[in-house]
């Protein structure tokens, strides 16, 4: 097993150095998420009745260390809405917020919800999203790749004339 990966990016965006430095970012977080200790821990966290918070934690460190602050308050404030993301890093004039997912994202919406609070965030223009590729609610439920539904719905908002204030999206896939 490996978490799988994807990028979007808005055409105009494709060499620009802010892109750029998110892309070499969302690199090195995908490097480290496929460490085998650490696939292990994901492995282990994925489990049915588990929080996002269990899978949070298999990388938490690695996520501060590249300077991500865990559910960074007042970046909706003028927009008076009760939102944080997960993570959140500064970049220059943008950000990134870091979404991680796990029971509830297709069956209500949460990754759409997560492509919402980037879209709205002043501070944030990109997007990290973790979703399991092996998603199972329950011990005898048959897994759903949550991975390749996401990947399905947000990749259309790439497409020139479908364009948001997100210019950018790294989906990770554990």
């Amino acid at each position: 097993m490996s978490v799988e990966f994807k990028k979007y990016v808005q055409e105009p965006m494709l060499t620009h150095d802010e892109w750029l430095t998110v892309s070499g970012i969302a690199d090195q977080l995908h490097e480290h998420l496929n460490r085998p200790s650490v696939l292990e821990a994901i492995t282990s966290a994925n489990q049915p009745r588990v929080s996002s918070a269990d899978i949070q934690a298999t990388f938490l460190d690695f996520a501060k260390g590249l300077g991500f602050e865990s559910e960074k308050t007042g970046l909706f404030v003028d927009l008076d809405l009760a939102v944080r993301p997960d993570y959140f890093l500064r970049v220059g004039q943008t950000g990134i917020l870091l979404e991680v997912e796990r029971g509830k994202t297709t069956i209500n919406n949460m990754d759409f919800l997560d492509f919402w609070k980037c879209h709205l965030c002043p501070g944030a223009n990109y997007l990290f999203l973790l979703v399991p590729k092996a998603l199972r609610q329950n011990e005898t439920m048959r897994p759903r790749n949550e991975f390749q539904t996401v990947d399905r719905r947000l990749a259309k908002f790439f497409v020139e004339g479908n364009y948001t204030n997100v210019r950018g999206l790294c989906l990770f896939g554990y």
